[in-house]
């Protein structure tokens, strides 16, 4: 008796099938079958149970009418009773309340935050951290390296994606609308999935350790989903929660001077200036006591209609030998410093370049 050919290959197919569940090349109860897919499970199920999701329940005059007033982020555990997530998760809370990975509801309050990296830290009370997540070096990633990231993208809790490590991108080529994120030099870039709830969420490497605390995605418009994402690296995010921890404000490096960009200015005043070119920081106000004070870098003049005044102060055009192009680099190059450390501006002044040397100072709580 002949069968019909199909129905030869379907039974030709299920023999095999069948003689794998046998052999146990495959079987029911192996589910698991790749180092990787081993790796990135067994990192998971731990991982998750420090990982939560942040609702923050929005001032009312932040509110729009029909706006909804739950703003819904993630963070984590990385001590008992701290959690870390972005600050933009939380900037204009009235309340927040975290929903540990099993379901549990307990309210938090802020405890520090850190606005120019665009990290917050949050306490709670009545309830102990099932397990914490603690930070690897971003600084040692490699183009290529498995990451993996947890958290409530769309507000579905213990979401778990995965891509890779691609590259650091520059601050200049994440462009931001929050103001937001000032102090930071470079990102990380991942394959692995950031979506609107994922922000303050872990990015973990293959160990399990916290390489970066996801921030936002980068999209071609506000029509298309975000497929590349973005991450604060965690060696800065370590480093400022040692600050806030310790001293209450993050210590990066800061003239303590407002920076105006110089392509802002009417080219009338840039040609008083004896300037040719429109890349540089121009200093305004600066501060008594600031580390530009005390460094002698002159502000500039305004009217009583707070116009800028011919001549201009100090202009700042390059900073540790670095040529600048405008405030956004001088904020980010500076705050790669410490304080106590001396950064070495180039500035134009009377029509000449001069070099200041500006010791900068600890930050205070004001």
């Amino acid at each position: 008796m002949k069968f019909p050919r199909a129905l030869g290959l379907t039974l030709l197919l299920c023999g095999g099938l069948g003689g794998a569940y046998l052999t146990g090349r495959v079987t029911a109860q192996r589910t698991l079958v790749t180092p990787d897919e081993i790796n990135t499970v067994e990192i998971t199920q731990k991982a998750l149970q420090a990982v939560v999701r942040v609702d923050t329940r929005l001032q009312r005059e932040q509110l729009q009418p029909g706006d909804d007033p739950i703003e819904t982020g993630t963070g984590f555990f990385y001590k008992k009773d701290l959690i870390v997530t972005n600050y933009h998760v939380v900037q204009f809370q009235e309340s927040i309340t975290v929903t540990l990975y099993n379901g549990r509801r307990v309210t938090a309050r802020l405890e520090g935050v850190d606005p120019g990296i665009d990290i917050a830290i949050l306490r709670v009370t009545g309830v102990t951290a099932p397990t914490t997540l603690a930070f690897g070096s971003s600084a040692r990633l490699i183009p290529g390296q498995k990451l993996m990231t947890l958290g409530t993208p769309f507000r579905i809790q213990n979401f778990v994606g995965s891509g890779v490590y691609s590259v650091t991108a520059s601050a200049r080529d994440v462009p931001r609308t929050d103001q937001l994120g000032s102090e930071i030099s470079q990102y990380i870039t991942t394959t692995a999935s950031i979506q609107q709830g994922n922000s303050g969420g872990p990015v973990l490497d293959s160990r399990g350790l916290v390489v970066g605390v996801a921030d936002l995605n980068a999209a071609p418009n506000a029509l298309v989903p975000g497929t590349i994402g973005i991450a604060i690296p965690s060696d800065v995010v370590k480093q400022s929660l040692d600050d806030l921890e310790k001293i209450g404000v993050p210590q990066r490096g800061t003239l303590g001077a407002t920076l105006v960009d110089l392509d802002s200015l009417d080219p009338a005043l840039r040609q008083l200036a004896g300037l040719s070119s429109n890349q540089g920081a121009l200093i305004d106000q600066v501060p008594a006591g600031s580390a530009a004070a005390r460094a002698g870098l002159r502000g500039s003049l305004r009217n009583s209609k707070d116009q800028l005044l011919a001549p201009l102060g100090d202009i700042i055009v390059a900073v540790d030998g670095q040529g600048v192009r405008d405030s956004f680099d001088v904020t980010r190059l500076v705050a790669a410093k410490r304080p106590g450390q001396t950064v070495t501006l180039d500035v134009w002044r009377n029509k000449k370049r001069v070099q200041a040397r500006v010791t900068l100072l600890k930050r205070t709580l004001q």
